[in-house]
């Protein structure tokens, strides 16, 4: 790759509590150029995700502490354009039912194949992409429309109350 080119790695947040899987998945994900990021921790990969911006995160459902399912409603209510795929090895109908009224973009079971994975990765990639271009849109029309006749202060304070709405 020349130094001109940029390349955009997905970064890829991935909890699970399986140090050796964690390892093995991590290694795999990055020889694909993703950016990945691992935690053994719910409670942990919560306050990383505040910290720093990710684009999907892969979690395992069991895992001691702050479950799968609980981080997953914790994440989707703090980084709405953040696509979350629950990877499990103690899947039911009942946790995938759960999961996607929680936000979750797909329920993987364990093992799992690496081409399903990556497409999934790429599929919600995709998806996230087109929301936050949405949003961008919509917040650009907003901010043009108050641009329109309101006082620079009213703008500025405006302006900032769309900056909190789209965290």
């Amino acid at each position: 790759m020349s130094e001109t080119e940029v390349v955009k790695k997905i970064k890829l947040l991935v909890v699970d509590d399986e140090v050796d899987f964690l390892a093995a998945l991590a290694e795999r994900l990055e020889m694909r150029d993703f950016s990945v990021r691992t935690l053994t921790r719910g409670e942990e990969a919560l306050a990383l995700c505040r910290k720093e911006k990710f684009d999907l995160a892969l979690i395992d459902l069991k895992m001691p502490g702050m479950d799968g399912r609980e981080l997953l409603d914790r994440i989707k209510s703090e980084h709405k354009y953040l696509e979350v795929i629950i990877l499990t090895g103690h899947g039911s109908l009942g946790s995938a039912v759960e999961c996607a009224k929680s936000g979750a973009f797909s329920y993987l079971p364990k093992p799992y194949q690496l081409d399903e994975l990556l497409k999934v990765l790429q599929e919600a990639y995709t998806e996230r992409m087109k929301k936050k271009f949405i949003a961008d849109k919509e917040r650009t029309e907003r901010i043009l429309e108050l641009a329109q006749g309101d006082s620079p202060r009213r703008i500025l304070r405006r302006m900032r109350e769309l900056d909190n709405e789209d965290r």
